[in-house]
């Protein structure tokens, strides 16, 4: 699966333009996901040296991504257009709904259940929302 990741919000707490610190276990489960052969991509309203800091702080930490803001290493960007990737599943905090711990974010990849609604893996969600509907069309 290829699997689009935020940065900011998702893998670090949202301080923008400063890199928060790491979200518990961030690194840990990306990590096991590229192993199971997942496709990971870094996918940020960054761009420029905020982007390359945010490679960086990764890389850092031992997580290197298939690729940053594009479907394919190759793909060439224009800085000032808006980026959306190809992906099978994407993980982001502004999405309504609250994002569940990577724990349970990883228990749901695992399994091949990204069709199941959050609240059943993550008992603190109480309205699953709009994340737990798109995920419900992916299989």
């Amino acid at each position: 699966m290829v699997i689009a990741i935020e940065f900011d919000g998702v893998i670090v707490e949202d301080k923008y333009p400063a890199i928060g610190e790491e979200k518990p276990f961030a690194f840990d489960t990306l990590k096991k996901l590229r192993k199971r052969g997942h496709t990971l991509i870094l996918w940020s309203r960054r761009t420029g040296h905020l982007l390359d800091e945010a490679v960086e702080f990764c890389q850092q930490h031992g997580m290197e991504f298939y690729t940053a803001n594009k479907s394919y290493p190759e793909e060439e960007l224009d800085k000032d257009v808006s980026r959306k990737v190809n992906a099978d599943l994407f993980i982001d905090n502004r999405m309504q709904g609250d994002l569940p711990d990577w724990g349970a974010i990883y228990q749901m990849i695992k399994r091949n259940k990204v069709y199941q609604p959050f609240s059943a893996l993550n008992e603190s969600v109480q309205n699953p929302g709009f994340f737990s509907r798109l995920l419900k069309n992916i299989s």
